[in-house]
């Protein structure tokens, strides 16, 4: 059975690993670090060939929750998670033929519920929660920050769960108008959308200083669903399995491309190299706020100045999942990763060198685009193809037209979200505003419920206290 510890060492007097139970229900760690397997298990590629994605998120995921969920009921949570997604291979591939001599895939992650990548890993968190408390005959109280997505999917894997309040917040006036919407008229007791003068980097250090608020915390049995939790890492890995089999994989060779701002969809496939699937390139991609792609091009990680860009959901200087490689690049040597995230904290500077800085870029490529390149890569990609692909995604077309022109095997680019979430960006781009799928068709008109607060953690903290029900 798998434990966990946290990046910073200390999870409790005794420092003892955690369950995968325990891990799911408290998200970050008691000591402000984040929640690691202690080992990864192995998977056997050749058990997966010709397997459904249900049946190889079993496989790839049942050894993390071992101990903590019967693999019937894990397999049942697994069977009603899959089926809210309009396509049977939940991340389906698109073959881009005419376009860079067919070596590019497009990975579509916006078949599910709220039609962006976060509803693969959210669908699945709401019912994991939902199981356990009830299992514990328990309610837990989730805040959470988003830059336009999250927000969205987990209110959607959220709203239904009786033992859940759902708090979400998100930067006034810098997410889509179809992100915000489908945030504010969700209409439930337990779901509460909060608008916070500022950008994301301040609701996320928001909701980090509610967790680091112990008398806060275990007053509401305060719990998160942003990617600091562990559940939703687990679940992302599945989708680089499924595709590289149907690629080929390990036989053929197969690289991917992950547009990313907070780091957690790229490091999913980095844990599914470290249990055994043979990616060959890992590349990630930025947009003007690029603080992840200057790290792997010099060792610095350095804070700038925030920059509001067509691609929202990657305005993000603060990426948190990335304290997780540091953790690993470091040795797993808690006390260097504390030192070093402290040194962030207070500097806004971490730099790495020598060894470090070349393991880094052994395991990393990085690549990023400005708006103009963006809506070029769009532009681009229709007139060759006739695709559509969202401006977050194009971000990433970046690093794939690098990667396609230099290497062998196929490269898949992760399209995290469904052009419609962002039309106005689509139609600067080519002319044409991308219709919203059937389910969401009327989301325009619905009316909205929501409360807007002023960047002040004591106001925040004192909303949530009146309307959480634990």
């Amino acid at each position: 059975m798998i434990k966990y510890i946290s990046t910073r060492g200390a999870l409790s007097s005794k420092n003892t690993p955690q369950t995968f139970e325990q891990v799911l229900l408290s998200g970050l760690a008691p000591d402000g670090g984040l929640y690691v397997p202690e080992t990864f298990p192995q998977i056997d590629l050749a058990s997966l060939k010709g397997k459904s994605y249900e049946e190889i998120a079993e496989i790839v995921m049942y050894p993390f929750v071992e101990g903590s969920i019967e693999r019937g009921d894990f397999k049942q949570i697994i069977k009603e998670t899959y089926a809210t997604f309009r396509h049977e291979d939940v991340t389906p591939l698109h073959h881009l033929e005419n376009y860079m001599d067919g070596n590019i895939y497009i990975m579509e992650q916006f078949h599910g519920p709220t039609i962006a990548f976060k509803d693969v890993a959210l669908q699945l968190l709401g019912r994991l929660f939902d199981h356990v408390l009830k299992k514990r005959d328990e309610r837990v109280t989730i805040v959470g920050a988003t830059s336009g997505d999250t927000g969205s999917a987990a209110i959607e894997g959220c709203k239904s769960c009786d033992n859940i309040d759902i708090f979400i917040l998100h930067p006034k006036g810098r997410v889509s108008d179809v992100q915000r919407k489908q945030m504010t008229t969700v209409n439930a007791p337990n779901v509460h959308n909060i608008a916070i003068e500022g950008m994301f980097d301040d609701c996320q250090n928001m909701v980090k200083a509610m967790f680091n608020d112990e008398q806060f915390r275990s007053s509401v049995n305060l719990s998160a669903v942003n990617s600091i939790n562990w559940a939703r890492i687990m679940a992302q890995i599945v989708y680089y399995f499924a595709t590289a089999i149907k690629l080929g994989a390990p036989e053929k060779d197969v690289s991917f491309v992950v547009p990313t701002g907070n780091f957690g969809n790229v490091f999913a496939a980095y844990c599914a190299r470290n249990m055994g699937l043979p990616i060959k390139n890992l590349c990630i991609s930025t947009n003007k706020n690029d603080i992840l792609t200057r790290f792997f091009e010099s060792g610095s990680m350095t804070l700038g100045d925030a920059y509001s860009t067509i691609t929202p959901s990657m305005d993000i200087q603060i990426s948190s999942n990335f304290e997780r490689y540091l953790f690993d690049l470091l040795g797993r040597d808690a006390k260097k990763l504390s030192e070093a995230m402290n040194e962030f904290k207070e500097t806004g500077n971490i730099t790495l060198g020598g060894d470090l800085l070349e393991k880094a870029r052994e395991q990393f490529t990085a690549s990023r685009a400005t708006d103009a390149q963006t809506l070029a890569f769009i532009k681009e990609c229709h007139d060759a193809t006739g695709y559509i692909l969202d401006p977050h995604t194009a971000v990433g077309m970046a690093g794939a037209k690098q990667l396609a022109a230099k290497t062998d095997g196929a490269v898949v680019l992760l399209a995290t979200a469904h052009p419609a979430k962002f039309p106005d960006a689509v139609e600067k781009a080519i002319g044409l505003r991308p219709p919203l799928p059937a389910h969401l068709s009327d989301l325009m008109s619905r009316e909205e419920f929501m409360s807007e607060q002023s960047n002040d953690l004591k106001l925040v903290q004192d909303f949530v206290l009146e309307h959480t029900r634990v």
